[in-house]
């Protein structure tokens, strides 16, 4: 099989997944290595193709939804309960990130569209392997919540106020986060 007929399908292969296709899964499936499945990746998003990597593996970003950033604040004892409240409102939470002074914008993709997803994500943290993205900025931190419509984020938003988890943006903050994307 050649390249171009591998990338076909694979697309095919990560359109009719339900959840992220880990690239074991895809190069077993292929009959090609991991790496020759990130450098299809690369390539097919070189293409324009919205394929996203999560913790979990990769997946292709459909119907086009509504988004918001949220700038959020809290402790790691609250990270369940701040995912939880998104997931539970039918968001999905693409991706965290920080702005950082220095750093600038560091962002990591998530992914995550269940409990079941968010207990996975905090299994891997309490495995030690790596501590919270927002440690490095004190707790603060954003997040990219996708959602159906945009009654579900002005939702989401009104019961991460409630809890207390919405922060105010800084002086230094280059864009209002709430009112556009990076």
């Amino acid at each position: 099989m050649g390249g171009e007929e591998r990338r076909e399908k694979m697309l095919t292969i990560l359109r009719g997944a339900k959840q992220p296709v880990s690239g074991t899964a895809l190069a077993r499936q292929l009959g090609v290595s991991r790496q020759v499945i990130v450098q299809d990746i690369a390539l097919l998003r070189a293409k324009q193709q919205e394929i996203v990597s999560t913790y979990r593996g990769y997946l292709i970003r459909n119907a086009p939804i509504c988004r918001r950033i949220f700038k959020v604040h809290h402790s790691d004892e609250a990270i369940e309960e701040e995912l939880n409240l998104y997931v539970d409102f039918g968001g999905r939470v693409e991706d965290v990130f920080i702005y950082h002074r220095i750093y600038d914008v560091v962002r990591v993709a998530m992914g995550l569209k269940s409990r079941r997803d968010v207990q996975e994500y905090l299994e891997q943290l309490k495995s030690g392997v790596s501590k919270s993205l927002k440690n490095i900025t004190d707790g603060y931190h954003y997040h990219t919540i996708a959602a159906e419509t945009e009654e579900v984020l002005d939702q989401i938003q009104q019961e991460l106020k409630e809890r207390g988890f919405l922060a105010e943006l800084r002086d230094y903050e280059p864009v209002d986060f709430w009112k556009g994307s990076l």
